[in-house]
């Protein structure tokens, strides 16, 4: 069995869509009709992304930590119990590519750190065309990159339990694991084959999450040019 675990807070307008990518993922003829579970921790949520993402086909598990790390952590051990082989986790921002799972299989590694695509920069407002041209100019969407993304990760089973799994940090738990990764010794692929679309959303959900890593991007493009930065779209 394979699985796939998505920490969510506050997401219900993106939650049914990234679930619902995830299960087209789940069925790709490549992965030869073997099971797939998806997980949804629901991380001290206010909202009805919990129902929508039930609705939408998760297993849903519910946690009041408002900590990513702990919410993966959660995710991961819930599908390891049911026996799953292989983790794939995405965010509740994200959609995967219906190959996204198969691809990340098809490497044949211990663990795959793949990129992310944005398609839509409006949120950025008067900023969208700078920042997205400093991301293309700055960001490497090729094989052999080393970008880690909590929203485009996979992992063997065995190998998560060499690396002592996610620790529970609030932010950069996804690197904080990797580098727990190398240090046990898995194999890695550093791979652009899995492709995920995230969003550019301003709104941070974790403190020096990809949102985050963005506006300070933002502030250094508008410094370097010695105009005002505005936070209003």
């Amino acid at each position: 069995m394979l699985g796939i675990v998505i920490p969510a807070h506050n997401e219900q307008d993106t939650i049914a869509e990234c679930v619902g990518a995830a299960r087209r993922a789940a069925i790709h003829p490549d992965l030869a009709g073997e099971a797939v579970e998806i997980v949804v921790v629901i991380d001290g949520c206010s909202d009805a992304t919990g129902v929508l993402a039930a609705r939408a086909g998760a297993i849903t598990i519910s946690v009041r930590a408002r900590n990513v790390g702990v919410a993966r952590a959660v995710g991961a051990e819930a599908l390891l119990a049911r026996g799953a082989r292989w983790l794939a986790f995405t965010d509740a921002d994200t959609m995967v590519s219906p190959k996204w799972l198969a691809d990340q299989l098809s490497l044949d590694v211990d663990a795959v750190c793949g990129t992310v695509g944005v398609e839509d920069w409006s949120p950025h407002g008067i900023h969208a065309d700078l920042l997205h041209g400093h991301f293309l100019r700055t960001y490497q969407d090729s094989d052999g990159h080393q970008h880690i993304h909590g929203a485009n990760l996979g992992v063997s089973a065995a190998a998560y339990r060499r690396a002592g799994g996610f620790r529970h940090l609030g932010c950069s738990e996804d690197v904080d694991f990797v580098r727990a990764l190398e240090a046990s010794g898995a194999k890695i692929a550093w791979s652009a084959k899995p492709r995920v679309v995230t969003s550019s959303r301003r709104q941070a959900r974790a403190q020096g999450g990809f949102a985050d890593a963005l506006l300070h991007a933002i502030v250094q493009q508008l410094n370097s040019t010695g105009l005002p930065v505005l936070t209003s779209p």
